[in-house]
């Protein structure tokens, strides 16, 4: 079944429109949407590697503007929409702890968090929330995109056909280590939170 599923990602990573829906769900991931880009964006790494670059300027600058939505519903809608996305995600406790550390630190908290597994839309919508000026907020989200897509990219430029062969030879071992991964991330960041 495993198998069927990576197959089926890679066939749609080598749809006509699959560019568009990696930046639509780019973009839906930063504000509202509960599933990260990086599964299709790896896919199609993976199958369209002449593409690496572009395919990391999509992600990177529709994030950002996914994250200009978040932004604006932290900033003006948090009560009739960000609330209701924070809680639905039940990410409340890294909400608080998030606010805590915008307060202090902004740029650093935003470029910093960008790059890691929790949900970007926490930071887009309490960047709004404290109201972190617009122009660090955009500053500290294209340096943290950039560099998580980028090197995504890199990685798979460099190692693709090698890559691809390993995942294919074993692909339970990198999917049981990918969630294990993923959820030890989740753990000790909601230790510290």
């Amino acid at each position: 079944m495993l198998r069927r599923i990576y197959e089926w990602v890679l066939s749609f990573a080598n749809h006509p429109y699959a560019i568009w829906i990696l930046g639509a769900v780019s973009f839906a991931e930063s504000s509202f949407f509960p599933i990260p880009p990086d599964p299709l964006f790896i896919a199609m790494l993976l199958s369209r590697r002449t593409q690496s670059w572009t395919l990391a300027w999509v992600c990177t600058l529709t994030s950002v503007a996914g994250g200009w939505l978040g932004y604006a519903i932290g900033y003006g809608l948090y009560e009739f929409v960000g609330e209701f996305i924070i809680n639905a995600y039940g990410l409340q406790g890294a909400f608080d702890s998030f606010q805590e550390s915008f307060q202090k630190w902004g740029f650093w908290v935003v470029a910093l968090k960008g790059l890691t597994p929790i949900p970007y839309k926490v930071v887009t919508i309490a960047s709004g929330v404290v109201g972190l000026d617009f122009f660090t907020f955009t500053s500290a989200s294209i340096i943290a995109r950039g560099f998580r897509f980028f090197s995504l990219a890199l990685l798979f430029w460099y190692f693709g056909p090698s890559i691809k062969e390993y995942i294919e030879k074993n692909l339970i071992l990198v999917t049981i280590a990918s969630s294990l991964a993923l959820l030890g991330g989740f753990g000790i960041l909601y230790a510290l939170g």
